[in-house]
């Protein structure tokens, strides 16, 4: 074989293990083991991953955390049946201010029907220091958040935060009920607030609207009315000032009393029904001239 010449030499091969090596259809060696431990490792770890994101997703806060906040606010709400009667003339007062945040201007139209409703009837029983109506109500919060839009969340919220803010603003009374509500009611809002709100191109913007509210008197100002109130303004000033007139018409002179404390008594409330007469007419003036700037103005942010 050595004195063969060197292109008569047969060639020779080295070949690996077959348990290492396996050929494929080009005939190019792939380490099979080794590339199938890469393959599964990789899997898992891309299975792993995709798992841990939809368990991400299903967790998000607008579901989870919401209702939770919702549920921890109807756990402070659980008071005395008395508790709202008790609270001092000035927390009465900021409790009515926390009912005006939570349902004033056009909740029916922003929250929705039913939460509206609902919001007003809370926003009702806090005004009439009906503990446990409230307390009833708040417990059906938790069950209609699911059912809301995302714009009613939004708005339920900054309702919500505001109203607690009022609740903030009252300090610590008792046991600190009032301060665990309000940091539930401002947790809770700040969440719903967060909500994306959707517009859509064929929704009319609404037009603002001003709300006076008495007690459980509620009036929306419009300029019909506006005008309709100047007009009954202007014609009580009319009578007033001619009220004043007659009063003043009537000399002092005439007046015949039987002693002089009797003259001095009746002087004294001629006196005070002119001063009556005149602060009447001229706040009669100031208030329909006022009235006609507000119709005004409100008629223009119609058109």
């Amino acid at each position: 074989m050595d004195s063969l010449p060197l292109h008569f030499r047969p060639p020779i091969f080295n070949f690996p293990s077959a348990s290492a090596v396996v050929f494929n259809q080009n005939s190019y060696p792939i380490p099979y083991k080794h590339h199938l431990k890469r393959f599964q490792k990789k899997f898992c770890q891309n299975r792993l991953l995709t798992v841990s994101f939809a368990l991400a997703e299903s967790e998000s806060p607008g579901s989870l955390n919401v209702q939770s906040l919702l549920q921890e606010l109807v756990d402070c709400f659980a008071l005395p049946p008395d508790y709202f009667a008790q609270l001092p003339n000035d927390l009465r007062l900021d409790l009515n201010d926390a009912a005006f945040d939570l349902s004033n201007g056009r909740v029916l139209d922003e929250c929705g029907q039913e939460l509206g409703e609902t919001l007003l009837n809370l926003s009702r029983a806090w005004e009439l220091a009906d503990t446990s109506t409230a307390c009833s109500i708040v417990s059906k919060l938790p069950s209609l958040e699911a059912s809301l839009t995302e714009n009613a969340k939004s708005a339920f919220g900054k309702r919500l935060a505001s109203a607690g803010r009022r609740f903030e603003s009252m300090g610590e009374y008792g046991q600190g009920e009032l301060q665990r509500i309000a940091k539930a009611m401002i947790k809770t809002g700040r969440l719903l607030s967060a909500t994306p709100v959707t517009t859509t191109t064929d929704e009319r913007p609404r037009q603002e609207s001003r709300m006076f509210k008495f007690g459980e008197l509620q009036v929306e100002f419009t300029p019909d009315k506006a005008f309709i109130g100047a007009a009954f303004g202007f014609a009580f000033g009319i009578l007033s000032w001619e009220l004043s007139q007659g009063i003043q018409s009537i000399p002092e002179s005439s007046l015949q009393y039987a002693n002089d404390n009797a003259l001095l008594l009746a002087k004294s409330l001629r006196g005070a029904l002119l001063a009556l007469c005149y602060s009447s007419t001229l706040l009669s003036g100031f208030a329909s001239v006022g009235l006609i700037l507000l119709g005004i103005q409100l008629k223009s942010k119609e058109q």
